[in-house]
């Protein structure tokens, strides 16, 4: 038990600080409301658990050390993290039904495996808590994670929808939404340069 306050310290200042989730889960509860952001929020927690997992196992460490397949996916997340900037620069100005292609699930759920900062994450808790292969310890960091992670975008999402009444003109909504669309994309730009 002496690991679960580290790795909740560790858990919580990696999922609350901005990043392609938070930033996703924010202006989907700007354009789309709190409720309609948490498919997006529980397709994080259910992906970034699997990652956890995966890399914990050492399937993860397995691709992390295979260059090429790391460039691969470098390029795929700074792709996908671009496309969602793109919805989001772009997305309505007015809470829309259902019907509307808002971030989803599923959206949640892939762009963990492709997201850098979800990819540090998991890298750096399993080796700085050296618990690779530890099953009990691994299964610990993913019950801390599931109620952080849900937690900190959950905060990010509801923060979204609270905004929305002083983006109630449409220009300023439409600023709102292009800033943090582009903010996507500056990030993906920038990861692409550290390359």
């Amino acid at each position: 038990m002496s690991l679960f306050l580290p790795m909740f310290i560790y858990a919580f200042s990696m999922g609350i600080t901005p990043g392609p989730n938070n930033l996703i889960a924010l202006t989907t509860g700007v354009n789309y409301g709190f409720k309609r952001a948490l498919p997006f929020t529980f397709g994080v927690v259910v992906g970034f658990n699997m990652l956890l997992a995966t890399v914990g196992f050492g399937i993860g460490g397995i691709i992390a050390e295979n260059a090429q397949v790391m460039e691969i996916l470098s390029y795929v997340g700074i792709g996908f993290i671009c496309f969602i900037g793109y919805k989001i620069a772009t997305a309505p100005t007015e809470i829309k039904d259902a019907g509307d292609s808002n971030p989803g699930f599923f959206h949640g759920l892939i762009l963990q495996w492709v997201n850098p900062k979800a990819w540090t994450a998991c890298l750096g808790g399993i080796a700085a808590f050296n618990i690779a292969g530890d099953a009990r310890a691994i299964l610990m960091y993913m019950v801390i994670s599931i109620f952080v992670v849900l937690f900190c975008v959950g905060v990010w999402a509801y923060a979204g929808s609270k905004i929305t009444r002083f983006l109630k003109d449409e220009q300023n909504h439409k600023r709102f939404n292009w800033i943090m669309g582009g903010s996507l994309i500056v990030l993906a730009v920038y990861l692409l340069m550290m390359d």
